[in-house]
């Protein structure tokens, strides 16, 4: 590509006798400038000078003058003073012209280059010897690169244009408008045959940036790239190819473009795409961006997107885990719009879908080894190789049912060691287990707790229908509300045990397959029931105490812990008659039934009352018979009943 930078044309040297406008004959004072002319306020001061200085030089002391020389002295004081007077006149006259002729020199050098040689290095220019009675002065931001360093040192020759002399002294002069003029043809012919530059960026301005092509040229931000780019620091320092878009001599004016040459660039490549590109297609693109969902690959002129869910057969949690900006990858074409252009490519599609086979690699009961990729309230997921991932449930992590959620057991980056439990290519799912690994204390928890076993644990869970007791870790065994008390009519376990309470019990039943252990409370107490049972039957009399009442009846105990109910038909003797049943009455009751497996009994109030009123007629009717003249051993049941009719 060419380079503008360096042309070479002739450079323009300041030679006062070549160019300078011819001046009229100098007088003695002209042809012998000293140092003092270079300030004209200098100058003048020096020639105004002069003439006294050289009549003081000419003349003896006036006190050894005669009276009779005293008017020739003065006579020629005058003559001489009117000489110093002309020369004056003469030498300004003379300084004036030099100062036209050294505007005219400046002004005859417009937009010519001159060479001039670097002195040295000021806080705001670059001072420089172009020939002229004053220096050059350049200013330093014409001749500093993106650093900031000047580029030239003292005694390096460097081309500027004059411009003007400076009220406090020097001449200014442009480096910049030298390398404009210089390469401005060069420029103006690639700008017309539209022929791309090479140029460095060298600063940012407000807009864009700087590009030094020779010249300084501008580069609006929005003609950087195709697509906007807000970090246009990033570019400071770069050679970039541009082309010249504008152009006004007059003001000094470039302004370039990259995006043009990008864009045909660009468009060059995608017809070249296009005939290529097809669903199945397998091309090589270069990755421009990525965001949330995926990555826009360039395939040359036509961007394609590279969902997430079609970068990897496993889970990524963003596309920079597989890819950055600026990779080159192998993609395929998994659709074309042709309309619209679109294009959507995958990246796992180019490897084998790793389910199609996992039955054989992943048998059921197969010990596997991966890496814990997530943990959730219902598990931990498990990553076995790139794109197969298992789910440990939380139920199949321990024995234990202490666990409260996954995180207490393990966390994402953890390798684990794991049994398949199932496996379903379909719906891509492989269940694994890790408590198989450990030892099931339930199979051998008959042979260690067999039934009748005294064990002591601690209440780990309280409900409604009873208390979860663990008698070691990972073991609870429960306790039904009917096998807390053999007296107590249990509402809720929490009448008799308390969460966290340390307590004894039975071993009642163990079912390792479905991990059940039965424990009983209540085993551990005498059972008053059988104790009653053994020595009571049917129509035994026993002393009872009203506990409640009932619309049916009342519940009575008979004995320690043990109710029978009497009811309301068995509580008095005649219909209609008041009930005799009230809370905390003491009664005796004759059993009238008895249901040992149900541990029921049944009372009644009325037997005995009508027992007792028997028996006190029968001993009134014997000892009215001991005053009558029969006999009492000869004494029947008709008798009685003919007595006890004759009595009311």
């Amino acid at each position: 590509m060419p380079n503008v930078l360096n042309p070479e044309p002739e450079s323009i040297t300041l030679n006062t006798e070549l160019e300078t406008p011819t001046l009229e004959p100098a007088t003695e004072l002209e042809a012998q400038p000293s140092e003092s002319t270079s300030n004209p306020e200098t100058a003048e001061a020096q020639h105004i000078a002069a003439p006294a200085l050289d009549a003081d030089a000419s003349t003896e002391p006036v006190a050894q003058a005669a009276p009779a020389e005293t008017h020739q002295h003065s006579a020629a004081q005058a003559d001489h003073s009117a000489e110093s007077n002309e020369d004056f006149s003469a030498a300004l006259e003379a300084f004036e012209r030099e100062q036209a002729a050294e505007a005219a020199a400046v002004e005859a050098y417009g937009d010519k280059i001159v060479s001039g040689t670097v002195v040295k290095q000021t806080e705001k220019h670059l001072v420089v010897d172009v020939g002229l009675k004053s220096e050059g002065l350049v200013p330093l931001e014409q001749v500093t690169d993106h650093t900031g360093a000047v580029k030239f040192q003292p005694g390096e020759v460097i081309d500027v244009v004059i411009e003007r002399e400076e009220p406090e002294g020097g001449y200014l002069v442009s480096y910049e408008k030298a390398q404009r003029l210089r390469v401005w043809d060069t420029i103006e012919k690639h700008a017309n045959d539209k022929t791309p530059v090479i140029g460095t960026v060298v600063s940012r301005v407000k807009g864009g940036l700087t590009v030094d092509i020779g010249m300084k040229a501008f580069l609006p931000g929005s003609q950087l790239e195709i697509r906007p780019v807000r970090n246009l620091d990033g570019y400071l320092g770069q050679q970039i190819e541009v082309r010249v878009i504008k152009l006004n001599k007059k003001r000094g004016n470039v302004v370039v473009s990259r995006k043009e040459i990008l864009e045909e660039e660009q468009n060059a490549k995608r017809s070249t795409t296009l005939e290529h590109l097809g669903e199945g297609a397998i091309l090589t693109g270069t990755v421009k961006n990525l965001t949330d969902y995926g990555a826009f690959v360039d395939l040359g002129g036509i961007d394609g997107l590279l969902h997430i869910t079609d970068m990897s057969w496993g889970r990524l949690t963003h596309p920079r885990d597989l890819v950055n900006v600026g990779d080159e990858i192998q993609v395929k074409v998994l659709k074309f719009d042709k309309e619209k252009q679109r294009v959507s490519l995958g990246f796992k599609q180019l490897t084998p879908d790793p389910w199609l086979d996992a039955s054989e690699r992943y048998p059921v009961g197969a010990h596997v080894h991966g890496r814990v990729l997530s943990v959730t309230d219902y598990g931990a997921f498990v990553e076995l190789e790139q794109g197969i991932e298992g789910l440990v449930h939380l139920s199949e992590m321990t024995w234990s049912k202490r666990l409260k959620h996954p995180s207490k057991l393990v966390k994402p980056g953890d390798e684990v060691d794991t049994v398949v439990l199932s496996v379903n290519p379909a719906d891509r799912r492989i269940s694994l287990g890790m408590k198989q690994l450990l030892e099931n204390p339930w199979e051998n928890l008959t042979e260690r707790y067999p039934a009748g076993t005294v064990v002591e644990g601690r209440v780990r869970n309280l409900t409604d229908f009873g208390a979860f007791i663990e008698i070691e870790d990972g073991i609870d065994g429960l306790v039904h509300v009917s096998n807390l008390s053999w007296t107590k009519r249990v509402k809720h376990p929490s009448e008799v045990v308390k969460k966290g309470e340390k307590v004894k019990a039975v071993v009642l039943g163990v079912e390792p397959q479905n991990r059940r252990l039965s424990l009983g409370i209540k085993q551990l107490q005498p059972d008053v029931w059988e104790s009653f049972f053994a020595t009571h039957r049917v129509g035994d009399v026993v002393h009872g105490k009203v506990l409640r009442t009932a619309q049916f009846g009342a519940f009575v105990e008979i004995a320690e812990g043990v109710e029978g109910l009497c009811h309301i038909s068995e509580a008095s003797e005649m219909p209609g008659e008041a009930s005799k049943l009230e809370v905390g009455q003491e009664h005796e009751f004759k059993i009238i039934k008895i249901n040992v497996e149900e541990k029921k009994v049944g009372l009644s109030l009325r037997a005995v009352s009508g027992h007792e009123a028997s028996r006190a007629q029968v001993e009134s009717y014997k000892e009215h018979a001991h005053k009558a003249p029969v006999s009492s051993s000869t004494t029947t049941l008709g008798d009685l009943i003919n007595w006890r009719k004759n009595e009311r």
